[in-house]
């Protein structure tokens, strides 16, 4: 797609203006389209565009559309049953390309990036009055629709005045693969994922008894709750009668964030309830989870919100967000399967490829890299296996990761409960058994320092400025490079007809009838392979697959005993 935008024949700035309710599909409202050079332009009412069987304008590789946030007119296209145009340039995502990581006073909207060229355009009162005029549904009087067609075509004309001023700055190949990416947005946001809406709405029928009960079942073992109330010195007492040098704050008092209890909850297994009550106390609003009419969980991927391009759906609308065992609601319906499909320890094969390190290289090459760290670095023995040397294999595999991460020794000897004077004997182990990968890494993070900016092999840059700390410069490579690796995959296999119900951070969900989800499983990973080959320069990542099939429910092992402790409180008051 190495095309220049002066070889369309023709460009048409297209704004959709629609209803959009939670886990629902859009429900188009009206269109604007206005070709750019011409000036060329079609004003066309809901009742019009449910009759019409294609687009007023072309889809095929002639001409381009100019959206902004174009997977919603996407949306809008399948949901009227249109192609999907064959090229397609996204404002929003070029202006977030252009200004990522540098201040927008704003805000990314149309009417930020307007502001931040120089543009006049209406205002965001006015803008939000004639949204929520949108959003109230039909009927509307003869007057609304007017009014509503016009706002529509006052965002095609702000397009029109942002394009020229944007154009010469935006990397137009490379932004046709970000569009590329935009349309399997689409798809995926289309497709959603198969949710058990009985039990769904069983538990939110009963979610506050339930809460109250798993507060006395889980409990049992801890004492640091009073009614619904936690008691942070009793979580310290409990702690340090345990021997858990739990991190505190310069008061005294615990740390009680998320993070700090998923940290620690890796490294000692007993804090691993309590956290997952937290969260599900603290975080989990059963209401807030976008399932639609239909079953499928939908809600806005949103891509390249991170700093590093990845997606950053809402950690409340979907399921993938808030608490792990909440995912035990993924089901497939019958004569569905799904299946998980996810690359096998990417990070830490994208450092070990970019930075051409031959010992990580061979670590990642024998299926286990934190296994063969510890070994390479002396300590576990040739022939050491997760059951033999598990907690070494752990500690090792806490150490790398921490690294990619740019976390200091601190923070490793908290996650793993140990001296910091010991967590630096392992970093030291990782500097002497990788130089090559820390004088890439050292080097990626003088360039970011040096020229200002930071960026992945195909281009996503991060501007670098006097607030950007080392840590996320250490880390973008493997992150934004990981971001760029999943675009493609994505890409790849909705382009092929597989039914992508979501991404999920370095894997892909996917649907198909359960006979035909072997092929679409070998579909899936040959499109994960070459999209990493495609971005390491020909290395290989492997990827690794979980089935779903019909009645079964999707299970991640960290969530199995918390949803155990559901079911209980259930059948306790049933």
């Amino acid at each position: 797609m190495n095309r220049r935008f002066d070889e369309f024949s023709e460009v048409w700035l297209v704004d959709f203006e629609f209803v959009s309710r939670p886990g629902e599909r859009p429900v188009p409202v009206c269109l604007v389209a206005q070709e750019a050079r011409t000036g060329r332009t079609h004003r066309v009412w809901q009742d019009d565009l449910v009759a019409m069987k294609i687009p007023p304008y072309p889809t095929d590789g002639s001409a381009l559309l100019v959206a902004y946030f174009s997977s919603a007119e996407l949306g809008c296209h399948l949901a009227l049953g249109w192609p999907i145009p064959e090229c397609v340039l996204d404002l929003y995502v070029e202006f977030r390309a252009l200004t990522n990581g540098l201040p927008t006073p704003s805000g990314r909207g149309l009417l930020g990036a307007m502001v931040y060229f120089g543009l006049n355009g209406i205002t965001s009162l006015e803008k939000d009055e004639m949204r929520a005029l949108v959003l109230r549904g039909g009927p509307w009087t003869d007057a609304e629709r007017a009014a509503i067609l016009d706002y529509c075509q006052g965002d095609v004309v702000a397009l029109a005045q942002l394009l020229p001023r944007m154009l010469p700055r935006i990397d137009f190949p490379r932004a046709l693969l970000r569009g590329r990416y935009m349309k399997a947005v689409a798809w995926m946001e289309d497709a959603g994922v198969p949710v058990d809406t009985a039990m769904l709405a069983t538990l939110r029928d009963r979610w506050t008894d339930i809460q109250d009960g798993l507060i006395i079942r889980v409990d049992r073992g801890y004492g640091v709750y009073e009614g619904r109330t936690f008691k942070a010195g009793r979580w310290k007492h409990w702690a340090a009668a345990r021997g858990i040098q739990w991190p505190l704050h310069d008061t005294g008092a615990p740390k009680l964030d998320e993070d700090t209890f998923k940290d620690m909850g890796r490294a000692y297994p007993e804090v691993a309830p309590m956290q997952q009550l937290r969260s599900s106390m603290a975080q989990l609003r059963l209401e807030d989870l976008a399932v639609g009419a239909d079953g499928r969980n939908r809600c806005l991927v949103s891509p390249f919100l991170a700093k590093t391009g990845r997606n950053a759906p809402s950690t409340t609308r979907f399921i993938f967000g808030p608490a792990v065992w909440l995912r035990r609601l993924i089901l497939p319906a019958p004569g569905r399967a799904l299946a998980y499909v996810d690359w096998e320890q990417q990070e830490f094969g994208i450092a070990a490829a970019l930075s051409r390190d031959g010992g990580m290289i061979a670590a990642y090459d024998s299926g286990d890299p934190y296994l063969a760290f510890a070994v390479q670095a002396g300590a576990a023995p040739a022939g050491a296996t997760k059951h033999t040397h598990g907690p070494v294999r752990e500690r090792f595999k806490q150490c790398a990761l921490a690294v990619q991460y740019g976390m200091g020794a601190t923070s490793l000897a908290a996650r793993l409960g140990i001296d910091p004077v010991a967590a630096r004997d392992l970093q030291r182990k990782h500097r002497e058994t990788y130089p090559d990968f820390w004088a890439w890494s050292d080097a990626a993070v003088d360039h970011g320092m040096l020229h200002n900016q930071i960026h992945t092999a195909f281009g996503w840059t991060l501007h670098v400025t006097a607030e950007t700390k080392g840590p996320p410069l250490r880390n973008f490579p493997m992150q934004a490079n990981g971001a760029e690796m999943l675009r493609f995959a994505c890409c790849f296999a909705t382009e092929q007809g597989i039914r992508v119900c979501a991404p999920v951070h370095d894997a892909l969900l996917i649907e198909a009838p359960a006979g035909d989800l072997d092929a679409a499983v070998a579909s899936t990973q040959e499109a994960m392979a070459e999209a990493s080959r495609l971005v390491l320069d020909g290395y290989t990542l492997r990827t690794d697959v979980k089935v779903i099939d019909y009645p079964d429910r999707y299970d991640d092992p960290r969530g199995t005993a918390m949803w155990g402790a559901v079911l209980a409180e259930l059948e306790g008051a049933a």
